[in-house]
């Protein structure tokens, strides 16, 4: 039987989230010809000048996922304002849900640094005092490879939540097991059209990130799946100057090779915190103790 306590979390938790969703306030912001959405939370008797977490979502997915509106809930409790960023995925004004498969991609991975400098550079308008960068799985990649190239001065400290790491043979093949072609004659097809400056040509493939039978720009599939050493999380972290805290999942299947690939990192400036347990998405109570540990981390 489950202790009172741990019982009485469960239920409380998503009536949390649901009820900190509620009161949260949704922002935009231009860039280009693209509206960008985010979710801004203000903790009780604060404002952006207090300073402001900007949250980032994983792969393909949403500023709404559970683990976002969890955290954001939890931070709130804590007394931290939050800015849940909305990837656009190219889309304007897109809503925050789940990335359609059937859509024609022609977003890129590295997208995410760019945005995440539009917002970056709203919270300087709005007169933010500072900010924390946070991104979980790909999420988790994308802040750590913005703070390692387009540091500012505003930033102050960086999260990773289980950030994604990266090996080029076993996503080719990974990618031939499931999709039975192999990776690399996509590839070399896709990037014969990008080096002919054809990048935006779509291209009819079986599989693209985790959508089956996908349509994707030439320029799109490169950025997902060349072999760049930035989406190797760990590649990024020697080029990362302010603070940094990456908490791992003990029980995450997703990112398992993470904790090896620290294993080997030694930084000052860098702390690695384990949540017993928990997945890749600090699910329930786990998300109460992974707040803890960036409330602790974060410490304004």
């Amino acid at each position: 039987m489950k202790p009172l306590s741990r019982v009485a979390s469960i239920i409380l938790l998503p009536l949390l989230t649901a009820f900190s969703s509620l009161h949260a306030e949704e922002v935009t912001v231009k860039q280009g010809d693209t509206t960008l959405r985010a979710d801004l939370e203000l903790a009780e008797g604060k404002t952006v000048k207090d300073g402001v977490i900007m949250m980032l979502h994983g792969t393909l997915a949403n500023n709404k996922m559970e683990i976002m509106q969890s955290l954001a809930g939890l931070l709130k409790e804590k007394g931290y304002n939050t800015l849940s960023v909305n990837l656009s995925f190219g889309i304007d004004q897109r809503p925050s849900e789940m990335l359609d498969c059937s859509i024609e991609h022609k977003h890129k991975h590295e997208d995410a640094v760019t945005e995440l400098d539009t917002w970056m550079n709203w919270l300087k308008d709005q007169g933010a005092g500072k900010v924390a960068l946070l991104g979980h799985s790909r999420g988790g990649n994308q802040v750590a490879w913005y703070a390692a190239e387009k540091d500012t001065g505003l930033l102050e400290k960086v999260v990773m939540v289980a950030p994604a790491t990266a090996d080029a043979d076993k996503t080719s093949k990974e990618y031939e097991e499931r999709y039975k072609k192999p990776l690399a004659d996509i590839m070399a097809e896709a990037s014969k059209l990008v080096e002919e400056g054809k990048g935006e040509i779509p291209l009819e493939v079986p599989g693209f990130v985790y959508c089956e039978n996908a349509k994707a720009t030439a320029a799109s599939i490169v950025s997902y799946y060349s072999d760049d050493e930035r989406k190797n999380t760990p590649n990024l972290l020697p080029k990362i100057h302010k603070p940094m805290l990456i908490v791992v999942g003990s029980e995450d299947d997703v990112v398992a090779d993470l904790p090896a690939k620290l294993a080997g990192v030694k930084q000052d400036n860098l702390t690695v915190e384990t949540v017993d347990g928990a997945d890749h998405f600090f699910l329930d109570l786990y998300a109460d103790e992974l707040a803890d540990k960036v409330a602790g981390f974060i410490a304004w």
